[in-house]
């Protein structure tokens, strides 16, 4: 096989891996003082997520209180703490702080407004959360990934809606492992979110360990790259 040939393959492959592979669910709110009682949309783009996981858990925010900085434990996966702005709030289950947000498991979540960052003791693979009254004052939420290179990534949620949703944003990599995530808000000081559960994997709890479809499909197109220039040289 020439050169340019495994240059094709090649080039098919790592497009195919140069993405996180992303999962969003989102269940509009009913206004600023009432929360939802179920978030369908949300609970499954969780398991969609986790059904690449194994072995992950959950940090709810049920063990800590006050402002950043606050340090989480994933168990297996390593610690991380949260730094910059934000701090834990409680809200009695069954109702909201007044503005649309609430904790999804408990009583606790944490809030912010500003960026934050996670720093994490084991470079990641994979992390998922839920987001809480996000895009009533039409803000989104970012997350800009450390991994030696920056990737940042946008969450898809809707805008100028009625406070009190809830949404779920996960990803995996198994090409990257990110140090650190810095979330932003692309209306920071106006739109204020909540954030619960967060979750975090390293490689080891990543499932898929061999390429997916789309990178077939994309190994199948550097072959026919190869056979048209086959019949080229012939």
């Amino acid at each position: 096989m020439n050169r340019l040939a495994c240059l094709l393959i090649t080039a098919a492959v790592t497009a195919a891996w140069s993405t996180p592979v992303t999962f969003f669910g989102e269940d509009l709110g009913l206004g600023e003082g009432t929360p939802l009682t179920s978030w369908a949309n949300a609970d499954a783009t969780r398991a969609d997520f986790f059904s690449n996981l194994q072995g992950v858990e959950v940090f709810n925010f049920e063990s800590v209180s006050g402002n950043a900085p606050i340090a989480a434990d994933f168990g297996t996966a390593g610690t991380a703490t949260i730094t910059g702005s934000g701090s834990v709030t409680s809200v009695t289950p069954g109702s909201t702080n007044g503005n649309g947000r609430y904790a999804i498991s408990g009583s606790n979540y944490y809030e912010a407004t500003d960026d934050f960052t996670i720093n994490f003791s084991n470079a990641i693979s994979a992390f998922g959360f839920y987001g809480i009254d996000i895009g009533d004052f039409g803000g989104q939420v970012t997350l800009n990934m450390t991994s030696g290179l920056s990737t940042v990534l946008t969450m898809p949620n809707s805008i100028n809606i009625r406070g009190g949703s809830v949404c779920y944003f996960g990803f995996y990599d198994v090409e990257n492992a990110y140090s650190s995530i810095t979330f932003g808000n692309t209306a920071a000081g106006t739109d204020y979110f909540g954030f619960d559960d967060f979750t975090i994997g390293i490689r080891e709890n990543v499932v898929p360990s061999v390429p997916e479809p789309a990178t077939m499909s994309l190994i199948g197109i550097g072959i026919l790259g190869l056979a048209f220039l086959r019949k080229r040289i012939r």
